[in-house]
């Protein structure tokens, strides 16, 4: 379940009559536990608890429904319980019907509310949905209620008004719903003047059965965007007069709403009762444009970027210097003064703005800085001299672009509400500017520089308004002469195999003259090259997070030459960390956030997030394009070994239709009708297979027996199946092969001989990269890697911390796997000259790590490398390999991975060169 579907269903729940024998059961569900695992609890086969009457799952939640009046003796007992502890309950929570109190075991917050509130507090127990992301989800629950509500009554809107579904209306639709955001926030803001006066007007002024619901909105919409001195002559009714002049263009243009069945009604009054004024816009906005998205609507209640996350990217860009400043200022008033002139002249922009967190947060922060200037200086009343029009944006669609206006918009209102009173917040909010400083377009082509010069107040594009077309000419003048400029945001990334056609084509005409390598970049690789020609001899710099794709891999030698020129340089970095949302158990895509500046002579700075979630800052000369201290070098795939190393092999390709690859029970059905063919079925192995230890099987007949030898029927029919696949393919490398359709088509090295055996792909939790010996006779799938009649001694170097990190770093990654590459993995590997004597010690440590598997037979790769359960001595017996090669290295162990990296591209940097010598 998502966060807005445990709303939903907890929210009924509360309205319900209370059942002090089934609200235990009856919570759990809310929170999507699923009926068997109900029937179990039920039935006391898995309820683990030791407190008369109460439901302890495993893991998850100690609950008990009391008598009245014994909540707190209740809850007591509850935290007392040794099954409390030793089942690992996350919560305990008990409840009489009238009371509700609950604590979280791990962080130590509570819940003490009204029974009938709790639901209020959905987002405290999330965890027991498996959604565990940070700290800030839990303060959204109202952003997600609002969702959810909204969505519900867009829903059933589309569905009684179906012309408003089309690609005509959806607009109207999208603006509709961003003119119902506005007033539901005014009424409970006191920018409308009456306790809910928006809602209360539906509700009194329409009738019941909702025949002329969508007429008296449209009426209130009408007197919003009348000017007062003219509404007598404009026939404005009297219910509707009573609404301010918004004026900002939100309700100029047609004022047409569509009709409301009496569901869609009283969806609305229900929005309409929340309490509007916990709004997070940050927040809010990234949720709320997936209501108006037919795709992402199913992933509802998912789109929300942590505060912290985005302040990653801000901080190191701007706040921390800015934050600097005003510490070093301390009560000088002329430095306050000058800091709060250059804070009224910072632009920010972000060129993939969607709903607009990056800019509304950016906003709030230095608002807050602001704020305690004026506190200093002994005006705390002041007026803010920072406009909002200096936050400028790109988005490719219209409705993530209104709402980021509109977040904006409610975010200036509540910073004045905090920092200078209701009052004078209420007295300047009314009425809006006709101002659009968001601009609706292809961010790819469009020029930056017209939307956001760097300098001056001009801009060479103008528009009339705040929420009408033409959206891609939304540009008004800056209020100040142009001081600093800071681009920031999340881009699209979609990898080359993900790309539409039109992204391909944005990719085409932005680097199809500069470089061949265009077809192989990921999306946001755009947005960086626009970013470094934009801050060019500008007095600005940039910041972006992208997946961690960009900074590994081949990627990095064909992208990062192009933005690393002209004196453009990495002047901070955040290593990899996981970008996550709400989603249950999501684990999140793995993210680099990288600032590029010009050459200013300062410091950079490394960020690393620590297993405990803390960040270690680091600073340093250089930042290489791989995120790693050092020169900004690049490590080419080489075709063969660069390090005297022997040669690693692709493992071999059938391309087959699937005709020469057995299933073990394939294999045991062929072998007792025809044991004849047991010489031409071969253990075969590729990564799953070798890491869970359960080979499948192959067909391997070599040209001689293809000529010679007598196949029964079976091995017969499934040669032909190999021949009419490869003849019918749409490959036209694959057609030729069906000349030899008794083999695989692409054979490397000597397959059969003993094999060193490396999976191309392994998770990234393993602490050691999986590798083994595999007997004569096996054959190696083009899912791994071979290493042929190898010294044993090579399995000491691939099994290494070493060789682990050189991996991540320059191989990159198939989703968060680590994926293994022979040109740049093993090829490239920087080696020091090993002695006789080095490799008779390595050698020693790889038997070592070979003897320990085999003590645990017959657990698998899997099993051994979980590094929950890993065996002791296989571990030291690693340990020991790394302590020995790691002395070859440099003549003690690593500090850390940041040193092994650092010596590795040192290494490197002395091989190629040695090789471009010779």
């Amino acid at each position: 379940m998502n966060p807005v579907e445990i709303d939903e269903a907890v929210s009924t729940l509360a309205l319900e009559p209370f059942d002090r024998a089934e609200f235990p059961f009856q919570f759990l569900r809310a929170f999507g536990n699923k009926e068997t695992a109900i029937a179990r609890l039920r039935a006391g086969n898995t309820n683990q608890s030791d407190v008369p009457g109460a439901v302890l799952q495993r893991g998850n939640i100690h609950i008990a429904a009391c008598a009245p009046g014994e909540v707190d003796a209740t809850l007591a007992a509850l935290r007392a319980s040794a099954k409390t502890a030793s089942q690992k309950a996350k919560f305990i929570l008990a409840t009489d019907g009238i009371e509700f109190q609950a604590e979280d075991m791990s962080g130590g917050g509570t819940v003490a509310c009204a029974y009938a509130q709790f639901a209020d507090h959905f987002g405290f127990f999330l965890p027991l949905a498996g959604i565990t992301t940070v700290e800030q989800i839990r303060e959204s629950a109202f952003d997600i209620k609002a969702t959810g509500r909204l969505n519900k009554l867009y829903v059933e809107l589309l569905k009684d008004n179906p012309d408003w579904a089309s690609a005509d209306r959806r607009h109207d639709m999208n603006h509709f719903m961003a003119r119902l955001i506005f007033c539901f926030f005014a009424e409970d803001t006191d920018i409308f003047v009456g306790e809910g006066l928006f809602s209360r007007t539906i509700e009194q002024m329409s009738a019941r059965d909702s025949s002329d619901t969508h007429l008296v909105m449209a009426e209130v919409f009408r007197a919003m965007d009348t000017k007062l001195a003219d509404r007598a002559a404009a026939g404005i009714k009297r219910y509707a007069d009573v609404f301010p002049y918004v004026n900002g263009q939100l309700f100029s243009g047609s004022t047409e709403c569509p009709r409301f069945s009496r569901i869609a009604r009283s969806y609305l009054l229900h929005i309409g009762s929340l309490d509007w004024r916990r709004i997070n816009p940050d927040i809010f906005g990234s949720m709320i444009q997936a209501v108006a998205d037919d795709e992402e609507r199913g992933a509802l209640g998912m789109h929300y970027t942590s505060v912290p996350n985005i302040l990653k990217v801000l901080n190191p860009l701007f706040l921390d210097d800015l934050r600097a400043k005003l510490e070093e200022a301390g009560d000088n008033a002329r430095k306050l003064l000058n800091l709060r002139q250059r804070m009224a002249k910072i632009r920010v922009f972000d060129p993939a703005c969607g709903s607009g967190n990056f800019l509304v947060i950016a906003y709030k922060q230095m608002r807050e800085l602001e704020a305690e200037i004026n506190r200093r200086r002994g005006e705390p009343d002041r007026r803010s001299d920072i406009p909002l029009t200096n936050f400028r944006g790109i988005e490719l669609r219209d409705f993530p672009a209104e709402i980021a206006r509109l977040a904006l918009i409610i975010a200036e209102y509540q910073c004045d509400v905090t920092y200078r009173g209701q009052k004078e917040a209420l007295a300047e909010f009314l009425p809006l500017d006709s101002q659009n400083w968001i601009t609706c377009g292809n961010a790819l082509r469009l020029d930056w520089l017209s939307i956001c010069p760097p300098t001056g107040t001009g801009v060479k594009v103008q528009a009339n308004d705040l929420f009408e077309t033409p959206l891609d000419q939304a540009e008004i003048d800056f209020e100040n002469e142009g001081g600093e400029t800071y681009l920031c945001g999340n881009p699209p990334y979609s990898g080359f195999s993900s790309q539409e056609d039109e992204q391909k084509d944005d990719l085409k005409d932005l680097f199809q003259a500069i470089t061949p390598y265009w077809k192989s970049f990921d999306y946001v690789m755009g947005w960086f090259y626009k970013a470094k020609m934009f801050i060019k001899g500008q007095n600005a710099r940039a910041a972006f997070v992208s997946t961690n794709s960009i900074c590994q891999g081949q990627l990095v030698h064909m992208f990062w030459p192009l933005i690393l020129s002209d004196g453009a340089r990495l002047f901070f970095a955040h290593s990899s960390f996981k970008w996550q949302n709400l989603a249950s158990n999501n684990a999140g895509v793995t993210v680099v956030v990288v600032g590029i500046s010009h050459n200013d002579g300062k410091e950079a700075k490394i960020y690393d997030s620590g297993v405990d979630g803390s960040v270690v800052e680091r600073a340093v000369s250089n930042i290489s394009p791989y995120i790693v201290a050092g020169p900004n070098l690049y490590i080419e795939a080489a075709s063969k070994p660069l390090n005297g190393l022997p040669v690693m092999f692709w493992g071999n390709k059938p391309t087959d239709g699937g005709h020469l690859v057995l299933s073990p029970a394939d294999k045991r059905i062929a072998l007792t009708e025809f044991p004849q063919d047991q010489p031409f079925l071969r253990p075969y192995y590729g990564s799953d297979e070798f890491i869970k230890g359960i080979p499948r099987f192959c067909i391997w007949v070599d040209d001689q027996q293809a000529r010679d030898a007598p196949f029964s029927s079976f091995l017969n029919k499934r040669i032909e199946q190999v021949r009419v696949f490869r003849e019918a393919s749409k490959a036209k490398e694959t057609r030729p092969a069906a000349l030899y359709p008794h083999r695989f088509r692409q054979v490397q090295g000597c397959p059969g001989q003993r094999t060193v055996i490396v999976p191309i792909h392994t998770s990234e939790n393993r602490n050691f990269l999986p590798v083994g010996v595999l007997p004569e006779g096996c054959i190696i799938s083009n899912a791994a890697y071979a290493l042929y009649d190898a010294p044993v001694w090579c399995i000491g170097l691939i099994a290494s911390s070493l060789h682990l990190v050189w991996i991540a770093t320059v191989c990159g990654k198939l989703e968060t796997r680590y994926r293994y590459s022979n040109t740049l993995g093993w090829n490239a590997f920087p080696v020091p000259t090993l002695t006789d004597q080095n490799k008779a010690d390595l050698t020693r440590c790889a038997e070592d790590i070979l003897l320990a598997r085999e003590a645990h037979f017959p657990a698998t790769i899997a099993d051994l490398y979980d590094p929950e359960a890993m065996p002791e001595d296989l571990r030291a017996a690693h340990d020991r390999n790394d302590e020995v090669l790691e002395r070859i290295y440099i003549g003690r162990r690593f500090r850390n991975d940041t040193e092994r990296l650092e010596k590795l591209f040192e290494l490197y940097t002395k091989m190629t060169a040695k090789g471009k010598a010779a």
